[in-house]
């Protein structure tokens, strides 16, 4: 029972250890250069208690639950040896944990309702829901593209800087093709794919994938499915915005 207590606690320690720098700038900046008392400072302590509580507990999880299945799913698939079944699970992976993803909700939400008063859409709840969904789908579609290609790269042992590149280079290319307005948001939902849920499972796969393969390096070859999953979003999600 130490054991764990102790890891807890350390979690515990680690967590407020990596928030204390965001606590030191708002209160520098509240306090010395717009000279003005931090309001509700009881809810902020309070509610900063709470999000180091959460983020520990979250960081836990982690490694107790996702990034142990993660791997081991990774491994038994390999021993399998069938491709198409492990590039079906990556795809499933990504895309299923990318629908999950709390800030793409948020951000296609906001999306939506930005694109109902521009006019870009009907302001009504059944059209701004249709976007936001068609927003979701198509970015956690191109996430689970980018797991397959990214398993696929990890089985053939492709370098990863020549996929970026071209990836990076077909985004400029279409970015001249694609309507202004959809233009920030697909930029946007690059970033917003790479949070809280999608980066785990993915770097468990990756790493679990590139170690159960032999001649295929974990620090080499494992890492890379989060590039991919935070560029193909910016492609599809113009493509989408061209297509409707």
């Amino acid at each position: 029972m130490k054991r764990p207590i102790f890891h807890f606690l350390k979690t515990i320690a680690s967590s407020a250890r990596d928030l204390a720098p965001i606590a030191i700038v708002i209160a520098f900046f509240q306090l010395f250069i717009l000279q003005q008392p931090i309001p509700n400072m009881g809810g902020i302590i309070i509610g900063s208690f709470l999000v180091v509580i959460g983020l520990t507990f979250f960081v836990y999880g982690l490694e107790m639950g996702l990034f142990p299945i993660g791997e081991s799913m990774a491994f038994a698939f390999a021993r399998k040896g069938d491709v198409l079944w492990l590039l079906f699970f990556a795809f499933c992976l990504g895309f299923g944990t990318t629908v999950a993803e709390p800030a793409l909700i948020a951000v296609a939400e906001e999306a939506s309702e930005i694109a109902a008063s521009a006019g870009i859409i009907k302001n009504s709840d059944d059209a701004m829901h249709g976007y936001a969904d068609g927003l979701r789908y198509t970015v956690a579609l191109s996430v689970g593209c980018a797991a397959m290609l990214g398993v696929f790269r990890i089985i053939k042992g492709w370098p990863i800087q020549y996929i970026i590149i071209g990836g990076y280079i077909s985004v400029v290319i279409i970015t001249f093709f694609a309507p202004a307005e959809i233009i920030g948001i697909a930029y946007d939902s690059g970033g917003v794919t790479t949070s809280t849920i999608t980066v785990p499972l993915m770097a468990a796969l990756g790493i679990g994938l590139a170690s159960s393969i032999k001649g295929r390096n974990p620090m080499i070859d494992g890492f890379g499915l989060i590039a991919l999953a935070s560029l193909t979003p910016i492609i599809f999600v113009m493509i989408y915005g061209m297509v409707i």
